[in-house]
């Protein structure tokens, strides 16, 4: 790769490349979002939600919210700060990488930042829906799920809800990129 990667905090003018991202990874399975909402799950927690530029484009994002253990936001409304909770459980709701820098640590990179915030933040776990059937790459990577939490319908077909301890400050096992 060559150039110089970094994970920031998200920025007001990251807004069209996340849009863009989030639409390319979602739009096949029924599940893009729009501006809108994204922005709102942003607001709800910003310090929670990055951007890693490879030289100075951003190249991919997560999105992650504090939400209580068991529950995700609805795809169908925009977020409401109020629902947001405390310290406890970090829910990672987007993690997208561009498609031509898939597979080079940099969804590793903002996973190990991203982790690094939530024990920070006091968090115990990091929650996340799995959809279009990416179930077993969350499960090597430590997730267990909690089958029958997301009903039918809600996040897709295949989508289920999974968790994992927030890792000690010990090294963290690789975690391979995410497609």
């Amino acid at each position: 790769m060559g150039e110089t990667v970094r994970v920031r905090p998200l920025a007001d003018g990251d807004w069209d490349a996340v849009v863009a991202l989030e639409s390319d990874a979602y739009t096949g399975l029924g599940l893009s979002e729009g501006r809108a909402a994204l922005q709102s799950r942003a607001a709800a927690s910003p310090e929670t939600c990055f951007v890693v530029d490879v030289g100075s484009r951003p190249a991919g994002y997560a999105l992650a919210l504090p939400y209580p253990f068991r529950r995700y936001p609805d795809l169908a409304r925009a977020e409401d700060t109020a629902t947001a909770s405390g310290p406890g459980n970090l829910h990672l709701h987007d993690i997208v990488v561009t498609p031509g820098l898939r597979r080079r640590g940099l969804a590793r990179a903002l996973l190990r930042h991203l982790a690094g915030t939530a024990r920070a933040r006091g968090d115990e776990r990091i929650s996340l829906v799995a959809v279009g059937g990416t179930a077993p790459f969350w499960s090597a990577r430590g997730f267990t799920p909690h089958p029958g939490v997301v009903p039918a319908g809600a996040y897709g077909t295949d989508a289920v809800y999974m968790s994992r301890p927030v890792p000690s400050l010990a090294p963290v096992p690789s975690l391979r990129e995410v497609s």
